[in-house]
C-alpha cells in the first residue's frame, strides 16, 4: 500500500492562494467524485482557511504527486501556483503529517485544536463519499487518537493565543460567572465576531452587538441570539453592560475617558470590563486610572498571547513523542498484515519440503524412530524459521512502507512464493 499526500498551507502559500484553492464541503464531494474515477481507490482531503490536503492511495501503482496537484488545479483554476507552493509526502512521512495536523503542532497558531474538529469533519466527509477505505478507517483512527491524546496528555492547546481569546478569558477570569453578566461589542469584523462568538460558548448571560454597518451586527446577532444596538446610540447605553469589547477599524476614539466616568457613575461602582483590542484604540487608555475600571488593550492583551504561545511551544516534544507512539502502532500494525501471508506461505513451503523429504526416508528408519525423525525435524524447520519469522514481524521504525514491501517481497523471491503473494486488503 502507498500512500501520497500533497498539501498547500500556511507555510508555503499567501493567504490568496490559500483561498483560491480552499475547497467547500460540496465541491470536496465532487472532487473525491473526480479523484476516485481517476487516481485514487481511497483518501481523504483536509481544506480549511490555512490548508488543503489531499491523501489518497493510488488506484495504480505508477501515479505521482504531481497528477494529484494537475487534477485539483484543473478542478479550482488558480494563478501563479507553482511547484514551490506544495509539500509532498509518502508513505511514512504521509501519516506523519497527517497526525501532526491533528494534534494541532502543524497549525499556523501552535496547539490550535479547531482543525481536530476539522480532520473530523473530513473523515465524515470521506465516509458519505465511500472515499473512507479500509486503510483510511485505520489512519484516521490513529490520527484521531494521537489528537485527543495530545489534548488530554500535553498542554499544548492550553492559554489563549488570539487576542480575541485572551480578552474572553481574562475577562472570565474577573468575573468568575459570566453566566450572570452582560457584554456588548462594538465592531463585527473579524476580531469582533470571534470575541463574540468565544463569549457566547462562555456562556455570557446576555451579549448585544453593534457595527456601523447594521446588517452585519444583524446577522451576527441572529447567528448569536443577540440583540443588536443601533452605531449611533451604543454610547448612551454602555452602563448597562459588564463588559464591552471594541473592536472596531475607527481612527479616532469612540468612547472618552468621560463617557467611562459617567458610566461607572450610573453602575453604582459595579466593577466594569473594557477590551479595548482594536488598532488604533477606540477607548481612551486614560480610562484604566478609573476606580472599579479593569481596562486592557492590544499591548497588555499580546503578552498573555506570547506568553501562552511559549508555554505550547514547550509542549511540542511531548506531543512529537505521541506521534511517534502512535505512528508506531499503526506501523506494527500496517506490517502484520503484510507479513502473516508471507510467514503462512514461508512456512508451508518448509512444511512441504520436510514432509516430502519425510515421506521418502522413513522407511529407512524403525516404526519408533519414525516419530522422532517427524519430530526432529519439525524442531529443526521451526529453528531455522524463528528468526527470518521475527524479523518479517517487527516494527521497524526507521522504515516506509516501501521498506517493509521490499523486505517481503525479497523473501518472497528468494523461496519463490511470489505467485502465491496476496492481494492488498480492502
Amino acid at each position: 500500500m502507498n500512500l501520497l499526500a500533497i498539501s498547500i498551507n500556511h507555510r508555503t502559500a499567501p493567504v490568496e492562494l490559500r483561498e483560491a484553492l480552499f475547497l467547500k464541503k460540496d465541491e470536496a464531494r465532487s472532487f473525491i467524485k473526480l479523484a476516485k474515477e481517476n487516481l485514487l481507490k481511497e483518501g481523504l482531503i483536509l481544506s480549511t482557511c490555512n490548508r488543503t490536503e489531499i491523501f489518497g492511495v493510488p488506484a495504480t501503482s505508477d501515479l505521482k504527486h504531481q497528477k494529484i496537484q494537475e487534477l485539483l488545479l484543473n478542478f479550482k483554476p488558480a494563478q501563479n501556483v507553482n511547484e514551490d507552493h506544495f509539500q509532498k509526502y509518502f508513505s511514512r512521512d504521509a501519516v506523519k503529517h497527517l497526525f501532526s495536523v491533528a494534534t494541532g503542532i502543524d497549525s499556523l497558531l501552535v496547539g490550535d485544536n479547531q482543525v481536530f474538529k476539522q480532520v473530523k469533519d473530513s473523515f465524515q466527509i470521506a465516509e458519505e463519499t465511500n472515499f473512507a477505505g479500509y486503510f483510511m478507517h485505520r489512519i484516521f483512527d490513529s490520527a484521531i487518537r494521537a489528537g485527543k491524546r495530545a489534548i488530554s496528555e500535553t498542554k499544548i492547546s492550553d492559554g489563549a493565543v488570539t487576542v480575541s481569546y485572551a480578552a474572553v478569558q481574562l475577562t472570565e477570569k474577573i468575573f468568575s460567572k459570566l453566566n450572570k453578566k452582560s457584554a456588548l461589542i462594538i465592531g463585527t469584523g473579524e476580531t469582533g465576531e470571534i470575541a463574540a462568538k468565544h463569549l457566547a460558548g462562555k456562556g455570557i448571560g446576555s451579549l448585544a452587538v453593534t457595527n456601523r454597518t447594521h446588517e452585519k451586527a444583524e446577522k451576527l446577532a441572529e447567528e448569536l441570539n443577540a440583540k443588536v444596538i443601533p452605531f449611533l446610540e451604543f454610547k448612551e447605553s454602555i452602563f448597562n453592560f459588564d463588559i464591552i469589547i471594541s473592536a472596531t477599524s475607527s481612527h479616532e476614539i469612540l468612547i472618552s475617558k468621560d463617557d467611562v466616568k459617567q458610566a461607572v457613575k450610573k453602575r453604582s461602582n459595579e466593577p466594569f470590563i473594557l477590551m479595548d483590542i482594536a488598532i488604533p484604540r477606540d477607548i481612551d487608555p486614560e480610562s484604566k486610572k478609573l476606580d472599579h475600571v479593569f481596562y486592557h488593550d492590544m499591548d497588555s492583551l499580546n503578552v498573555i498571547v506570547q506568553q501562552n504561545l511559549t508555554k505550547r511551544k514547550a509542549e511540542i516534544p511531548k506531543v512529537e513523542k505521541i506521534i511517534e507512539e502512535e505512528l508506531n502502532n499503526f506501523w506494527e500494525w500496517y506490517n502484520s498484515l503484510q507479513a502473516a501471508p508471507a510467514i503462512k506461505d514461508l512456512r508451508e513451503l518448509f512444511e512441504e519440503i520436510r514432509s516430502e523429504e519425510v515421506d521418502k526416508n522413513k522407511n529407512k528408519f524403525s516404526s519408533d524412530d519414525q516419530e522422532k525423525l517427524d519430530i526432529i525435524t519439525k524442531r529443526i524447520i521451526n529453528k531455522i524459521l524463528h528468526h527470518p519469522t521475527i524479523e518479517l514481524r517487527k516494527n521497524d521504525n526507521a522504515s516506509g512502507l516501501g521498506d517493509a514491501s521490499s523486505k517481503i517481497g525479497i523473501i518472497r523471491d528468494l523461496f519463490g512464493l511470489s505467485s502465491k503473494q496476496k492481494p492488498d486488503k480492502k
